[in-house]
């Protein structure tokens, strides 16, 4: 029987509760997946701004609302480290879902103007973030500055996201191995009420299972001396992300490669966030200056990892080396080269 105060919890409880709220996001997220698609059928939104949007946010729930708990506890490093090691570790798993489309490379075939501009918003967000400590350690109620240039350069970014799949300004040349966004027969889809209220129960489920998640990572952390980063990067960051890898697979192996590809940026983006509402919660000033030397090292891990994706988007290479693209090697050899030197580093 496991206690219900966290702070009575073994290392073994704490892995207990651990695995089961992983287990769950894997269930739900992968649930998702198929309501997301529907949704962006029947609401005429695209799959690559319903993958910003809907795919992104709800994956990503269970994440925020670990990191906005760690904050509003004084665990900054663990609120960071699992926001900048989630957009690192979903980044990762884009290249693995690129390994199990073989027609083409996935960059190749899910070529769309939204999910570019989506990966460029990300890089603006990332850029603000790594900005943010060194000026001046100023705030008001507690909430630094960049907090709320954060969360409107996210919200303008998402409309410009919209505005490109509604009237882009060019297009990606088109061959025989790009999947263009095609919706499916509505005819055969549920309506679009029972739609939303799976979506909405499948997002709370996420977010519960955040909420326990941080708890029980703290424990781990505590009982095992390690690092809240390595924490962070390494168990709540993959746990949490388990949803991204889940539902870009399926999303792949359904054929909305858009989604795919939208989903995994989207949720980069929006997890961005987790630093703003991070910020919010913390109480002992601003969280950006709170950030440790390894959290800043994997911000600037994933401003890399994602410049490499922007490339691969904007080349559009056939084939790559085993019909996985080059891109998506050098950045599951940049993810495979952080964990290392984060666990040399202890």
């Amino acid at each position: 029987m496991i206690p219900l105060d966290p702070e009575n919890w073994s290392l073994m409880h704490g892995s207990l509760v651990f695995c089961a709220c992983a287990a769950v996001i894997a269930v739900a997220g992968t649930r998702i997946t198929r309501i997301v698609d529907q949704l962006a059928d029947r609401t005429g939104i695209g799959e690559a701004a319903a993958g910003a949007v809907l795919l992104g946010a709800s994956t990503s729930l269970g994440g925020s609302v670990l990191s906005v708990t760690a904050a509003w506890n004084g665990h900054a490093e663990l609120a960071v480290s699992n926001a900048l090691g989630g957009i690192a570790v979903q980044t990762f798993f884009l290249a693995v879902a690129d390994m199990v489309y073989r027609r083409a490379n996935l960059e190749h075939a899910a070529a769309s103007v939204p999910n570019m501009m989506q990966n460029g918003l990300l890089i603006c967000l990332l850029a603000l973030i790594l900005f943010a400590p060194y000026l001046p350690e100023y705030t008001i109620a507690g909430v630094h500055p960049v907090t709320p240039v954060l969360l409107g350069v996210y919200f303008y970014g998402i409309h410009l996201v919209r505005a490109a799949n509604e009237s882009p300004m060019w297009r990606p040349s088109v061959t025989r191995d790009t999947r263009e966004d095609t919706p499916d027969d509505l005819a055969t889809m549920p309506p679009l009420v029972r739609l939303w209220a799976e979506f909405l129960v499948l997002m709370s489920v996420l977010g519960l299972a955040g909420w326990t998640l941080e708890p029980a990572a703290t424990v781990i952390a505590v009982k095992t001396n390690l690092s809240q980063t390595v924490v962070g990067v390494m168990l709540t960051a993959i746990s949490t992300s388990i949803p991204e890898l889940v539902t870009s697979i399926a999303a792949v192996r359904r054929g909305a490669l858009t989604l795919a590809v939208g989903g995994i940026i989207g949720g980069n983006a929006f997890d961005t966030l987790f630093t703003a509402a991070s910020d919010i919660a913390y109480r002992e000033g601003s969280i950006y200056h709170a950030m440790p030397e390894d959290s800043k090292f994997w911000a600037v891990l994933t401003l890399l990892m994602s410049g490499v994706l922007m490339m691969g988007l904007i080349r559009r290479e056939r084939h790559g080396i085993g019909q996985i693209g080059t891109e998506s090697v050098v950045i599951m050899l940049l993810y495979v080269l952080g964990v290392v030197l984060l666990l040399a580093g202890g």
